[in-house]
């Protein structure tokens, strides 16, 4: 579990965060949603520990990291795992390489154990047959599972996802969304996710809190998300709902275009 205590951090005078308090629960998807600039990024490297609030507490299962040593810190990293929103593998290595770098930086385990590790992730996310090939030859939906099997190679307490279904079309998605909620659940895992797909608020959606401008409007599970009387919320919905469709439509128009 994780869980932030009056969080507020302001850039040059301007307040980004404003007196949040969430409880991110062990096992379960926890999502962040909100527009672009209502403070989602910047929370979540508040969490991890990339960014130093101005005030407030975060506590990793009743360890305070704020005040925590760099030893202490460094530690509590070892037990993260992140995917990054453009997946950030190394180009120059294969998958199998890419899975195994955090094993090479971090395991005291022998090299044949890293490796079996590594085969594990990779069979776990369904891509133990592209283990020789470069991110180059593998598509978008496949980097993220690619960078999902790396985010687990060292059998993280924490998982933690900025946006992960950007740039993928919806089918994948979905196919993403139900990965990121089978592996929290199987390794129970406190997994916090920066999105605006509603998608993945329906799918996966155990617990969501939803930001505005710096300041927590409401938190709750999928199925009450929808009966919601919240109107920065609802408008939320109807605006996402409003793109989604556009998009839709546009790729659809594309598809028309190129059969045409």
């Amino acid at each position: 579990m994780i869980e932030i205590k009056n969080i507020t951090k302001s850039f040059d005078g301007r307040v980004v965060l404003n007196d949040i308090s969430a409880v991110f629960e062990t096992g379960k998807t926890n999502l962040i949603i909100g527009r672009s600039g209502s403070g989602k990024t910047v929370l979540l490297k508040n969490i991890i520990g990339l960014l130093q609030p101005d005030s407030g507490e975060i506590w990793y299962d009743n360890r305070n990291i704020l005040s925590m040593s760099k030893d202490e810190l460094n530690g509590l990293r070892r037990e993260m795992g992140m995917l990054f929103q453009g997946s950030a593998l190394f180009d120059s290595m294969t998958v199998m390489e890419n899975v195994m770098f955090p094993l090479d930086m971090f395991s005291h385990e022998s090299t044949q154990l890293r490796r079996k590790r590594a085969k594990f992730c990779l069979d776990r996310v369904n891509l133990l047959d592209a283990r020789h090939l470069y991110p180059s030859e593998i598509s978008g939906g496949m980097m993220k599972r690619a960078a999902i099997a790396r985010a687990i190679a060292l059998n993280p307490k924490y998982l933690f996802c900025d946006e992960p279904n950007s740039g993928l079309d919806p089918k994948t998605s979905l196919l993403i969304d139900d990965l990121i909620h089978g592996i929290t659940k199987e390794y129970n895992m406190t997994t916090i996710i920066n999105t605006h797909d509603m998608n993945s608020v329906m799918n996966i959606g155990d617990n969501i809190l939803f930001i505005k401008e710096g300041i927590k409007e409401w938190q709750g599970t999928k199925k009450q998300v929808i009966q919601s009387n919240n109107s920065s919320l609802n408008d939320f919905i109807f605006a996402s709902d409003l793109l989604k469709k556009a998009s839709e439509l546009n790729e659809e128009r594309n598809q028309q275009e190129q059969e045409g």
